[in-house]
């Protein structure tokens, strides 16, 4: 078989183009060549037998359509006819999502910028994970909002796995080596916290939940409820019990916690309680959650903890 390369400093793209041999060639598109800043090589080959190879180049563009980036690489395909040779080239757009990398050698995917249409999602996404397989990229964040729900069949079916949702969006993500996935798994804790609010005199702030089960009916206890995203226990501890009584608290220490499993969708449960100085008296009861609550059950023999020791 002869084989025979132009290089393109001995060939100009201007004449290329002017060819009327490469218009003619079903993989040639001379719209691909905006942008381009070198000119790909030629390849022309005779053989016997019908057959079809290309070698990518390393020259690529990147360009910008609307919202949707792209990468263009130039293919060098050689096309083996049986009644003589042909000569063609045919630069391919490999449309990849936009995306960052990580510092785990992973990327994660801009979910502003995804494509509205799922067949269009479908294969760029596609030609999105063969190029960072190339790149030798490891995790794949895909990060899905509410808006775009429509997508996550299709990265499913590419093989993208449910990792954790939120209000407005699902987070999936894909592992690209061999072997066992090493992104972290989703969290596995809820942290709830109870204000245990007591004075000088020993008095302990208690309340009845509106909403229980009918075991828990008549129901004195600390006021509870979970810490919010980003909040410290005490914090949240002091909020929840603004919230439900109306009564202004400062922290005082940590008293107890406990540790479950098992207990919310199978997940484990922290559970702490804190001590707090009330710094109001008046009870502003939370009608929503709460029933009832007062401060007139006296705790005896409580461990000897000096609440003025805290004072300044």
């Amino acid at each position: 078989m002869e084989l025979k390369l132009f290089d393109s400093k001995a060939v100009s793209l201007s004449k290329l183009v002017g060819s009327e041999s490469l218009f003619s060639s079903p993989f040639f598109n001379p719209r691909h060549f905006v942008g381009l800043k070198s000119s790909p090589q030629l390849c022309s080959c005779t053989g016997i037998s019908p057959k079809a190879s290309y070698l990518s180049t390393s020259n690529k563009t990147n360009s910008s359509v609307g919202q949707e980036n792209f990468t263009v690489e130039p293919i060098q395909y050689h096309i083996n006819g049986t009644n003589g040779s042909s000569s063609s080239l045919f630069l391919r757009e490999m449309r990849v999502l936009e995306a960052f990398d990580d510092e785990y050698g992973g990327v994660i995917v801009n979910p502003e910028r995804l494509p509205s249409n799922p067949k269009e999602f479908s294969s760029i996404l596609h030609s999105s994970l063969s190029h960072w397989k190339t790149k030798e990229k490891k995790g794949v964040w895909l990060k899905l909002p509410l808006e775009r729900s429509e997508l996550v069949p299709v990265a499913v079916q590419e093989g993208f796995e449910y990792h954790h949702a939120e209000r407005g969006y699902v987070m999936l993500t894909y592992w690209i080596p061999e072997g066992p996935c090493m992104l972290p798994a989703n969290a596995s804790h809820q942290v709830g916290v109870g204000g245990f609010v007591i004075n000088e005199k020993n008095e302990v702030l208690v309340v009845q939940e509106k909403h229980y089960a009918p075991a828990l009916a008549g129901l004195w206890k600390i006021p509870t409820g979970f810490i919010l995203e980003s909040e410290e226990i005490f914090t949240g501890a002091i909020r929840e019990v603004k919230e439900e009584t109306g009564i202004d608290t400062e922290f005082v220490e940590v008293i107890a916690f406990r540790h479950a499993h098992n207990v919310a969708f199978e997940k484990s449960d922290l559970f702490f309680i804190c001590m707090l100085r009330p710094l109001s008296t008046q009870i502003i009861v939370d009608d929503l959650e709460i029933q009832s609550a007062k401060v007139n059950i006296v705790i005896k023999n409580f461990r000897s903890i000096s609440l003025s020791r805290t004072k300044t």
